[in-house]
């Protein structure tokens, strides 16, 4: 019987630690929040993204925009090319 509780208690801990990880890790890779509109071909979208640093949030923000108004790789590449019609950092993750 003791096996067995020592078998749990184990797999608990490892459990709580695993968790704990993985959100320290998460807050860490997003300590910085922006939101973009790009333009593209007459159209207009925003997206909001968070990154470990400036410009991650921000390739992040212009990917996530363009995905939408543009169609195909070379549509995509054309519009995150582009500089965005606006960017505003966010306070708060």
């Amino acid at each position: 019987m003791q096996k067995k509780t020592l078998w749990t208690v184990s797999i608990l801990l490892g459990a709580v630690a695993f968790i704990a990880a993985l959100y320290y890790n998460t807050m860490s890779y997003s300590a910085y929040r922006v939101e973009v509109c790009m333009e593209f071909n007459g159209q207009t979208n925003c997206r909001t993204a968070l990154g470990a640093t400036e410009e991650i949030a921000l390739r992040a923000a212009v990917d996530n925009a363009c995905a939408t108004i543009s169609s195909g790789m070379t549509d995509s590449m054309a519009c995150s090319s582009k500089q965005p019609q606006s960017i505003k950092w966010l306070k708060g993750k």
